[in-house]
């Protein structure tokens, strides 16, 4: 995708990259929370800064590689079909024991139980906003940059929205089904092995994707739901 600011598909796209990033990133707000509650007051404004600072430095970088790295055969598909299972595992309930996140009593301690948590969790978010990019690093770049700070500044005006509007959940999860249609159905390796399609094919894929996302998670959930019914009663 060219770089076109005036381009409506550009604006779609960075739409897409924002919203992905506040669906996935709701839980950077309570790591960084955890991590940092031990800290003194003035210690923890310090960590804060320096964790977001270097989470977000780390998942550009990883962000970046991944967009150079998906025009590669069947890297695509891979990715696809694991947006898929993360998408569906998004809109299923958390686990009772929550987040296993050890607070540190110092600073640089803190900082970086910040930084190898959000590593851990940036997975899912690396894949999503790479295949949102469509291949276009300078896209990725401005999406990232227009999404960041939106992130840092409003994480845990984020997290009460999702909680008390669950439709952003399935929003999200619907968006990423989407974006995951479109990544398989735009590898190279499985467009080597299928005849010629319409340009539109990569359209009606992402809206496959998406409405089996959102029914594939609605059945998951209902089915958890009813089991801890059972286990209540």
């Amino acid at each position: 995708m060219e770089l076109d600011i005036t381009s409506s598909l550009f604006w779609v796209a960075v739409g897409q990259i924002i919203l992905i990033d506040i669906v996935l990133s709701g839980d950077n707000a309570v790591v960084i929370a955890l991590a940092c509650r031990n800290l003194s007051p003035e210690q923890r404004k310090t960590g804060i800064f320096w964790g977001v600072a270097g989470a977000i430095g780390l998942r550009v970088v990883l962000t970046v590689f991944a967009a150079m790295v998906m025009g590669l055969p069947w890297l695509k598909l891979v990715g696809g079909l694991l947006l898929i299972w993360i998408a569906v595992k998004l809109m299923l309930p958390e686990d009772a024991e929550g987040h296993d996140i050890k607070a540190s009593s110092n600073l640089w301690g803190a900082v970086k139980t910040i930084i190898v948590a959000d590593f851990v969790m940036s997975l899912d978010n690396v894949i999503a906003v790479a295949g949102a990019a469509h291949g276009s690093l300078a896209l990725l770049l401005f999406g990232l940059a227009v999404s960041i700070p939106l992130i840092v500044w409003s994480s845990q005006l984020i997290l009460h929205w999702m909680e008390r509007f669950p439709v952003i959940i399935l929003l999200g999860a619907g968006l990423l089904g989407y974006v995951s249609g479109q990544m398989i159905f735009t590898d190279p390796g499985v467009l080597g092995l299928l005849p010629e399609m319409p340009k539109w094919i990569d359209k009606a894929a992402g809206a496959v994707g998406a409405v089996l996302v959102v029914a594939v998670g609605r059945w998951l959930e209902q089915r958890m739901l009813a089991k801890q019914d059972v286990t209540i009663v």
